[in-house]
């Protein structure tokens, strides 16, 4: 078996953080190498600093460092793109082809390409979107990762380049700062909780929204790509799910764990793309192929995320008492968010 180099770009935004060293546990640290624009970060070994809208330089690495795999994050997300809409289009779609191109020319054996819930509108599904559903993207985000399925769909058929792609949905993550996506409240709110005791959100109580916890995210990205060739039916990207709700439902259950905390809303731009997304999404294909199953809920992310950051800015957690969320189980087909004004 060919030995495997693993090339990341993007590697310190918020998926690349935790990635890195899940690929290195796996691979060993010589043999997953970092890229990113900014300089090397520390904590950061085997890193290269890399533009990857430089096509030049971009396949030189791969040529170099004798590349095999590439998990190409790299990316400007949905509220930044918005405010930026030629330079989101720009690399989140031409460093994909170049990304696809190389793939195709040195016989790369796989990549991974992060597509996103941005890719459904208005007229998608509200509840339990299906994979297959109607996608009108309207945000530059998410019109470029529906282009982007596609290109990974026309590769995949037109010259057997393996590339494999989740639709993730809102990331919630204890490594990572905030990266501009319109479901960042979700991670801010945990910091400004601990910190302040008090959060300003910019969506409605009430906006309900496809969530996951980072290491259910990493380890679907895992296990997709570890998955046989032949188990993968989705070649533009797999719908993936774990939990929805909205900033009511998160807000009451840190008020289970920090009784004192305090939210009020306030909400700006993002609210109109929050609104154009699902619900809840439906990942019948991601469950069939390849056995996709979440391990974290709305209870058990938010105590994991409060006691990691707690350790991490040492700010002590109160005693817990065994006390649960109500919390509603999927199909969501009539989901109301059901701790709105408390």
């Amino acid at each position: 078996m060919k030995e495997q180099r693993i090339l990341i770009t993007g590697a310190c935004g918020q998926i690349g953080t935790e990635l890195i060293p899940a690929l290195r546990q796996r691979f060993g640290d010589d043999h997953v190498i970092a890229t990113d624009i900014h300089v090397r970060p520390s904590g950061i070994s085997n890193y290269i600093q890399l533009d990857v809208m430089q096509d030049e330089m971009l396949e030189l690495v791969v040529k170099e460092c004798g590349v095999t795999q590439i998990y190409h994050l790299a990316a400007m997300l949905s509220a930044k793109g918005e405010q930026n809409l030629d330079a989101a289009w720009s690399l989140n779609v031409h460093s994909l082809l170049s990304i696809l191109k190389i793939a195709h020319e040195q016989g790369l054996e796989k990549v991974f390409w992060p597509s996103s819930i941005a890719v459904f509108g208005p007229n998608s599904p509200k509840y339990n979107c299906h994979q297959n559903a109607r996608t009108e993207p309207t945000t530059v985000y998410g019109i470029s990762k529906r282009a982007g399925e596609y290109w990974c769909n026309y590769y995949f058929d037109k010259f057997g380049v393996d590339v494999r792609s989740l639709r993730y949905p809102g990331l919630i993550s204890a490594g990572a700062s905030p990266g501009g996506g319109t479901t960042d409240y979700a991670v801010d709110i945990f910091h400004q909780a601990l910190e302040k005791g008090n959060y300003t959100c910019y969506l409605e109580e009430d906006t309900c929204l496809p969530m996951m916890y980072m290491p259910d995210a990493i380890r679907a990205t895992l296990e997709l790509m570890e998955a046989p060739k032949e188990k993968i039916s989705v070649r533009t990207s797999y719908n993936l799910a774990a939990m929805s709700f909205a900033p009511c439902d998160l807000a009451a259950r840190i008020r289970k764990i920090l009784p004192d905390f305090k939210i009020d809303y306030h909400p700006d731009f993002r609210q109109a793309i929050a609104n154009s997304w699902p619900a809840s999404i439906r990942d019948t294909e991601a469950r069939r192929d390849w056995g996709w199953q979440p391990e974290f809920d709305l209870n058990r992310m938010t105590l994991d995320m409060l006691e990691r950051l707690s350790v991490k800015k040492c700010l002590p957690l109160p005693e817990q008492e065994a006390e649960t969320l109500t919390y509603p189980d999927f199909p969501m087909d009539n989901y109301v968010a059901s701790n709105c004004r408390v």
